[in-house]
Formats: C-alpha cells, structure tokens, sequence
C-alpha cells in the first residue's frame, strides 16, 4: 500500500554558479522528511531502474527550458505521485538503494552526521530503556537493537514498532505516528519539533486475536501485559465494573496471562484511541473519539445539546477513504517541520443501499490512516490462510505470504483546491484507498 508522502511546498534556491535550482520540501505522515533537489531523484530513479527495470512508476521528465510557473507546478506534483507510487511496492522499500538514499537525505537535510548515539525507548509501562544505535541507523534498525536487549524472539519483530509518541502531565500519551523502517529515529525526534515527543516500542497490529501468536516468548507477552495495563490506565478499553475490579486482582496478583484472557474479553482491548476531534455525523461540529481496532472505527460521538452516542464502522463496509489537507505551510523558508494540522479523513461507508461519507477533522488524520491501512493488511493476510490458492503480497507480519490478486488501492491524499465539488463523483471501486 502506498506511504503518506507528500510534497507541499517547494521554494527556488540559488546556486553556486548564479543560476537558480528547487528544493521539494518532502513531508511523510505530516512531518518534514527530507529536502531534496528534482536532480537527486532523478539519479535515485537511476538507480532504482538499474535494480528493478521498467516496473517502477514513470518518472516526471527534464526540462531543458525555463520552466513556466505551471510546469513547476506540474513537476511538484508528478514528483509527489511518484514518490506514492514508488513505495507501494514492497520489493523497493525493502531494497538497499531504497534505504541508503533515503537514509542520506534525512541526515543531510537535518545537517546529522553519522555517529554513536545514546537512545532511549520508552515502553508502555512508562519505563524507558537506552540503546547505543548510530544517528545513520533506521528504525528498522532500532527495532533490532531493541529487541535484542529485551530477549524478543526475532521472528516477531514484525509485530512491533517504533512511535512517535507524545507524553503529557498525569501519564495520558498521544500516539502521534508509527515509524516506517527507513525513518532514522534521530531525526524523527529532531523533525517533531516538540520536547515532549518520545520513541515508544509498541505492539503494532490491530486484531486482537494475533496475541496468541506471541505469548510463547516472555519478552513478547510482557510487552502485551504492559500494553493492556497501560490501555487500562489511560482508559482506552471499557471494562465492565466486574472486569476492572478482577483485572485489578490480577494485576496485584501479578498473574500476566490470567490478566491478558481476561483482556480479551474487554471491549475495546487491542484498540488505538485518538485524541479528540469533531466530525460531520450525525450533524457537522459533533465533538469525537474515535477507537480503531478489530476490524472496526468506534467512535464516541457528543452532541451539540451534550449527549453521547455510539456508532461503529466495520471496515467491511468502509468503501474507500482519503485525507485532506485544508491549510497551507507557514515560514517555509525557515525551520518548520510539520504541515500546519488543519486536516481531515472522510471514508465513504456502505450502509444499506446509501453510500454515505464520514468526515474526520483530526490532527492525527495521517495516523488514522495508517491505522485503516494496517486493518486491511491484516484482513488479507487472514484471507490468505483461509485460502492458500489466493495470490496477495502482505506488505507487514509475515512478508513471506502474500496478499489478494484483487487488492486495489484505498486511500488518497488531496488539498483542498484539488477537492472534486460533488462528493458522489468520487469512485474508487470497492475498497479503493489511494496514496498520500
């Protein structure tokens, strides 16, 4: 599936010989990536051919005239589709040439160079533990690191992952995005621009039912105990009063697998929740909190006359979903790493003979997103044991199976000027995602 990479600003920068040349400023996940010039891609583009032929998406062509205000407009778009485009396939992103560009320009856009470094990764007990990585060494990486340290089988490394996590007074975090395995930690930090930001190890899948694959590895199932703890703690699970008071037992008990059986009973266990936003439904400015997990969008919906209501989305009516981005970049010849948050994810959803759009306006629109994503990967990867004879490429767990011939595209990422009037003309097909 496609990454949430965007470009949506570049400015003209002058060079060492008097004439002009662009610099892209490339955000993934709505925070600064990297910087680079039209030239460096083109040879990564190189490259990348040199490896996996003419199967890559077409790259925007040189222009050997000046460029009207319009062709770079052109350009800053066709480099932006490019880069979606490239990293939907799973084979490039897990390439060396993928990586070590990448890894370059992160560090050269933050002016990093390669050195040991001490950092510390937070686990959901609150504890952190330091790791001696390089500034140069990616998440993927990291994760090793870390794992390693704690005793975690590798083999079930793809069940974790690192996150940017933001910390707040009396324990509440924010899980503010998921680490892609080629982002460098370091600089991750250095782009969210806020001391408060953390690099959090959690769980990173959204069936509660993929438990039971980690409980035979100690480290693993302190890890999901941890988690469950800690989800109980920031109330992101709704126990009954009976569950909460045996959990608390448990807990005092010390008793970690009765704790995680009993977990799994819990509505909402497994869940990711987000920070509170507002939405459309059931009437546009209804305040909300959504809870995303198990195949489904909970959300907690309060009325404008204050009361509460419940609605979920099951994903297997979530028709296709995009995020929008309402604002513009501020000071973007200065320092700023982040998209100013004005943002929103409407999905369409089936219901009845009704095709309705649901519509979000969140900070967190671009973790949602990835969060919609990972459902699905995890529906197809189930789709794919229950029937050998499929042909699906998996893009996270177990990379050795593969993912449905039928997969299509499901998410898009639009601005607002790109925005089409009426909704009703936008067509995907069933389960149509397009890429940031």
């Amino acid at each position: 599936m496609k990454m949430h990479f965007c470009i949506p600003v570049s400015q003209q920068r002058p060079d060492s010989l008097g004439g002009r040349y662009v610099l892209y400023s490339v955000y993934l996940d709505g925070f600064l990536f990297c910087k680079v010039r039209y030239s460096q891609l083109h040879r990564w583009n190189d490259q990348l051919r040199r490896v996996f032929g003419n199967c890559l998406p077409p790259f925007p062509p040189k222009h050997y005239l000046a460029m009207t205000a319009t062709m770079a407009e052109e350009r800053r778009d066709q480099l932006e589709r490019y880069l979606q485009n490239v990293t939907a396939d799973p084979r490039v992103t897990r390439s060396d040439v993928f990586t070590q560009f990448l890894t370059l320009v992160q560090m050269h856009t933050l002016n990093i160079t390669t050195q040991k470094t001490a950092l510390a990764v937070f686990l959901p007990n609150g504890r952190s533990i330091n790791v001696e990585v390089l500034t140069s060494d990616t998440a993927e990486r990291v994760l090793e690191v870390v794992a390693h340290k704690l005793g975690l089988y590798p083999e079930l490394l793809g069940y974790f992952g690192l996150f940017l996590i933001r910390c707040f007074p009396e324990g509440k975090i924010s899980v503010v995005k998921k680490l892609a395995d080629f982002e460098l930690p370091s600089t991750s930090l250095q782009s969210s621009e806020r001391e408060d930001c953390k690099i959090g190890l959690r769980k990173w899948y959204l069936d509660p039912a993929l438990d039971s694959l980690l409980m035979d590895c100690r480290a693993a199932g302190d890890l999901l105990y941890m988690q469950a703890v800690q989800a109980i703690d920031l109330d992101w699970v709704k126990p009954t009063q009976a569950q909460r008071e045996e959990l608390k037992a448990l807990q005092e008990k010390e008793n970690q697998t009765k704790f995680l059986e009993l977990s799994q009973e819990v509505r909402h266990y497994g869940y990711i929740q987000l920070d509170p936003c507002t939405c459309n439904h059931p009437e546009p400015g209804c305040g909300a909190v959504l809870s995303i997990g198990n195949n489904e969008i909970s959300c907690c919906v309060t009325l404008p006359d204050g009361q509460t209501q419940d609605i979920a989305f099951q994903m297997s009516g979530v028709k296709c979903w995009q995020v929008t981005f309402l604002g513009t970049l501020l000071d973007t010849d200065g320092p700023q790493r982040t998209l100013n948050q004005n943002l929103e994810l409407r999905f369409q959803y089936s219901e009845d003979s009704r095709q309705p759009w649901f519509v979000v306006y969140s900070k967190q629109a671009f973790f949602l997103s990835s969060c919609l994503k990972k459902m699905i990967s995890e529906k197809m990867a189930k789709l794919s044991e229950e029937n050998p004879e499929m042909q699906i490429e998996v893009p996270e767990q177990d990379r050795s199976k593969k993912q449905p011939s039928q997969h299509k595209d499901y998410f898009n990422f639009l601005r607002k000027s790109k925005m089409k009037k009426d909704e009703d003309d936008c067509a995907w097909g069933t389960l149509a995602e397009g890429g940031l």
